[in-house]
């Protein structure tokens, strides 16, 4: 038997807001980068739009800045800060896995 690590990193802020920043929230922002729309990245991800939007007014509201810029009818895109948060994110959960699998073999007998 082969043993593999997994983790969930997720940010929150320490005032007690509702939501967090995680993969989740993540993978909703890439879809707005391609899709140049909340909706339609809601809707790629079988989510409906008015949960899309509340989970991210929820991070915006753990983060303290926007992540998405909406222009009505043209969609949304990503603000500098969302794109930087996004990064982010994707670096440091690369780290972590980098180091689960380096050290994953510890728990094999």
């Amino acid at each position: 038997m082969t043993i593999q690590a997994r983790a969930r990193i997720t940010f929150i802020s320490d005032d007690n807001l509702p939501g967090a920043f995680g993969q989740g929230i993540a993978l909703l922002m890439e879809g707005v980068e391609e899709e140049h729309s909340l909706n339609r990245a809601a809707k790629r991800m079988g989510m409906a739009y008015s949960k899309a939007w509340r989970i991210i007014k929820e991070a915006e509201g753990q983060l303290g800045y926007e992540l998405l810029a909406r222009d009505g009818a043209r969609g949304s895109t990503l603000t500098p800060q969302g794109k930087h948060a996004l990064e982010t994110y994707w670096s440091i959960k690369q780290e972590v896995t980098e180091i689960l699998e380096r050290r994953v073999h510890e728990l094999e007998a």
